[in-house]
């Protein structure tokens, strides 16, 4: 290893950070600084450039290096500037064996779980081959680092380094799978194993790694075989002061800061710094989000705008169109899956768009849709993707159930789902040199005839999915990079955009990658956590070295918890402040870059619908409750009979149990009628409502999970209805009948009369006089109960229930069930008004509705708190 102190081009001031930061000023010239200290080292060592390579960290630095060179004017031949992994597949014919690393996450979990087989892990391979994966791709590099022949004693050093603080008994597993991962990484091949053979020390005389802001663990195996042919531009200085103070006496000439108020502002900020940076023609402009979301959303706003965009980072396939289009098949096929994952797939299946909304439809309404032959074809496909088979076979059912659903055909000509196709091996590998054809070496795989369960398979495929990246394709010359911070270095941008820079998405530290303990990362001479704060914080140092720096963060998270800035951004402020005592970080804060348009207020007015020319035909007492609640609640939803689309499979709520309740009761009543059961035989009809409530959630498909937390309160609710039962025919009343359908014809003097009123009332009993009782359930609070009936006329249900019974004289009460309360009666005494002066109601409103009275939205009261038509009235956007 070597290290230089002094170069040309470098100001008295610079050569002094320099001394004491390194990491700062390596590339502080892109355009002469880094190839001078290439070519210095060349001159030093009298290397000739034609027998010199270059490593670069990084791969997108190969066209820039090669075009500096030039630029530089140096006389005669050019060094190769290389990655280790172009050199490597340049120099030699690598490929890897069938169990080897692949770093492929398709191949290498097929190969983990044949591990975990034999070595006795069978049971837990679903669970335990992406821990497994994950432990080997992080050794893999250490054992790349390790000349070929001398593997096996790093393999003897690693399983001796693995026990170190593992004793416990409880870390067997952990211990298991990571001797496991050690020998599968110690007796793998590696492209980069070229690069110690003697052919590779023949052809070259001089070797330069320059190092990125990451070390990397292969110069260390590269300095023990090349010896002084081989030259490390270091750029990370361990003993670098801590005060930041020095790093702004060379700043940029500016640092924007912008405190954003939640991630949607953030989002927006973001898109309009880059966008003024554009229109300034500072170009080209790096962004750098560790935040997924924020970056899409500001990718879709840049690309609206016509902003060329590289995008380096790029998106999981299990994330993409494709992707999920492809897991909503699988999760369709499963035994399990509900109406809602089937519709969820035939959605996206070209072969069903015609047919899904009928068949939607008739789900929807609870109808079996066993009639319907696009049901049929769906369900043939989903039988095939059934069973156990090994992994070519489940291949092959898949691929013949996407062409048969028509899904091949829509994922084929769409770049992303050719690259998830690619990555199941459906069709061949989309540029992925590194993996060969399965066709090559498939014989040989000792997973080939193991058969997978449809879970195991399923769960495959997701881990394929989750493991590969898409990255869009480059345009031609692009003005926005998103990439890592990492990978700025040594690239020459005009400026650079820094979003989600707050305490959570910019932490001070990431954490180390893998859950090695301290003394195993230095036993393993993994990077430990200073190394990795050290990286991270050089990568941020050298990102605001840009001449033009936006720095963004929110100050609300979308909980609405408060944010900080992130400790990186807060130090920057301390730095600066001791430079110049009269910085004030908060009055520092940059305009908002976006630009303002002024909106005048154009408040809408209150709707005044007129019904008149929708005649009702038929009133239910929850339509007529809508009438009085809100007019042009009724005039939505009655008359213009628009509805909330409900979801299919719901989570089992209250309701769901009233209705539960509702069934079992008429039931069980049903059933003391045609064999009653008397007041001694108490444990019978326990007995009898044990079996039906259990009859009852069969034939409603409940689950017991769902289910559960009204089943554990159902003692106590039947204890509680028992003893109300005694109690209510112990004074005589006689169970009549449940679930009365009943209609009634209304009068009146207008076109919407004659008027049929519907309505299913719970329960009829007679009193031991013979006087029909109206009863009706409700599982709600008893405070409810009590306020239905403390205001007579305004309890519309029991009037509308009294008043399909026709008859004059009648009794009604609400039956209200609950769990610690027990079972009590609330009897409407005033009834009999109530019920006529319900009938008169309907008739003047009707009436009037029938004669061009307009059906105003009232806009007050709990009616507005959850009502499905207020997007339509626009309450929230009147005056």
């Amino acid at each position: 290893m070597i290290s230089i102190a002094k170069f040309d081009g470098l100001t008295k001031r610079e050569a002094e950070i320099w001394n004491q930061h390194p990491a700062i000023l390596l590339w502080k010239q892109p355009q002469t600084g880094w190839i001078e200290r290439i070519r210095h080292v060349l001159v030093t060592r009298q290397s000739h450039p034609a027998r010199t390579v270059i490593l670069l960290p990084y791969a997108h630095l190969l066209p820039l290096a090669t075009r500096l060179w030039q630029q530089a004017g140096f006389d005669g031949f050019a060094p190769r500037f290389e990655t280790t992994e172009n050199w490597s597949q340049q120099t030699g014919d690598f490929s890897p064996a069938i169990t080897d690393i692949a770093f492929n996450t398709a191949l290498d979990t097929l190969n983990a779980r044949d591990m975990l087989c034999r070595i006795g892990l069978e049971k837990q391979q679903d669970e335990l081959a992406e821990m497994l994966v994950e432990l080997a791709q992080q050794l893999a590099p250490l054992a790349a680092a390790v000349p070929p022949a001398q593997r096996a004693h790093w393999q003897q050093e690693a399983h001796a380094a693995v026990e170190i603080g593992m004793d416990n008994a409880a870390m067997k597993l952990e211990i298991q799978l990571a001797h496991t991962a050690i020998v599968w990484a110690a007796q793998s091949g590696y492209a980069s194993d070229v690069v110690f053979s003697p052919q590779s020390l023949e052809s070259v005389d001089c070797l330069i790694a320059v190092q990125g802001l990451t070390p990397d663990p292969l110069w260390s195996g590269l300095q023990r075989v090349w010896g002084e042919r081989f030259v490390l531009l270091d750029t990370l200085d361990s003993n670098a002061s801590s005060d930041w103070s020095d790093h702004w006496h060379c700043a940029p000439n500016r640092i924007a800061w912008h405190a954003c108020l939640d991630a949607e502002d953030e989002a927006q900020r973001t898109t309009a710094c880059a966008l003024q940076h554009i229109a300034e023609n500072r170009l080209p402009i790096a962004l750098i989000s560790s935040d997924r979301a924020l970056t899409r959303r500001v990718r879709s706003m840049l690309e609206s705008a016509g902003v060329q965009i590289r995008d380096e980072t790029g998106w999981k396939l299990s994330t993409s169109h494709a992707g999920a289009h492809l897991m909503a098949l699988l999760k369709a096929a499963q035994w399990s899956a509900s109406h809602d994952d089937l519709l969820a797939w035939l959605k996206v299946a070209p072969t069903f768009a015609a047919s899904v909304n009928a068949l939607e439809a008739v789900l929807r309404k609870g109808e079996s849709p066993l009639d319907l032959e696009s049901y049929t074809e769906a369900q043939k496909i989903r039988s095939t993707l059934q069973g156990r088979h090994t992994l070519l076979h489940w291949l092959s059912l898949l691929q013949n159930a996407l062409q048969s659903s028509g899904m091949w055909d829509a994922l084929m000509p769409d770049t992303v789902g050719q690259q998830v196709l690619a990555a199941l091996r459906l069709t061949p590998p989309v540029a992925d040199a590194r993996v060969p054809l399965w066709d090559e070496w498939i014989d040989e795989a000792l997973w080939k005839t193991r058969p997978m369960e449809q879970s195991s398979f399923i769960r495959w495929v997701n881990q394929t999915l989750e493991g590969a990246n898409f990255r869009p394709t480059y345009p031609d010359k692009e003005q926005v990079v998103i990439l890592p911070m990492s990978q700025m270095l040594a690239r020459p941008f005009a400026a650079v955009v820094l979003a989600g820079c707050d305490e959570i998405r910019l932490p001070p530290a990431p954490e180390p990658v893998g859950n090695w303990t301290k003394n195993q990362r230095e036993a393993f001479k993994l990077p430990s956590r200073q190394a990795v704060q050290a990286s991270h914080q050089a990568a941020w140092l050298h990102a605001l070295q840009t001449p033009f720096a936006d720095v963004l963060w929110r100050v609300s998270d979308d909980s609405g918890e408060t944010l900080l800035p992130s400790s990186l951004v807060q130090r920057v402020q301390l730095a600066r402040h001791n430079i110049d005592l009269n910085f004030n970080f908060n009055l520092a804060l940059a305009p908002d870059p976006r630009t303002t348009q002024t909106l005048h207020s154009q408040p809408v007015k209150e709707p005044q619908a007129r019904g008149n020319e929708l005649p009702v035909k038929t009133l239910s007492a929850s339509s007529y409750g809508d009438l009085r609640a809100c007019p042009y609640r009724f005039f939505a939803l009655r008359q213009l009979g628009l509805r909330g689309v409900e979801e299919i499979e719901t989570v089992v709520d209250k309701r769901d149990f009233g209705l539960w309740l509702h069934k079992v009761l008429e039931r069980f009543h049903c059933a003391q009628k045609l064999d009653f059961l008397s007041l001694s035989e108490e444990n019978a009809r326990r007995d009898r409502l044990n079996t039906i409530s259990t009859s009852v959630t069969e034939d409603m498909r409940l689950t017991e999970g769902e289910f559960l937390p009204f089943a554990a309160s159902w003692s106590a609710v039947r204890d509680g209805y028992l003893k109300w039962l005694r109690e209510h025919e112990a004074i005589g009343a006689t169970f009549l009948i449940a679930e009365d359908a009943r209609s009634i014809s209304v009068s009146g003097n207008s076109s919407f009369f004659p008027m049929e009123l519907t309505g299913r009332i719970d329960r009829t009993d007679t009193t031991a006089n013979g006087t029909p009782w109206v009863m009706d359930y409700k599982t709600e609070s008893v405070v409810k109960t009590k306020e239905r009936i403390a205001e007579p006329l305004e309890d519309t249900q029991m009037a509308f229930y009294a008043a399909l019974l026709k008859d004059e004289i009648l009794h009604a009460a609400y039956i209200n069930i609950g769990e610690r309360e027990g079972t009590h009666t609330y009897c409407q005494p005033a009834i009999l008004t109530v019920r006529d002066a319900l009938l008169a109601g309907i008739q003047t409103d009707m009436g009037a509705i029938a004669q061009g009275q307009p059906l105003i939205a009232l806009g007050d009261g709990a009616a507005c708190d959850y009502c499905q038509v207020r997007g339509l009235c626009r309450r929230d956007f009147w005056k």
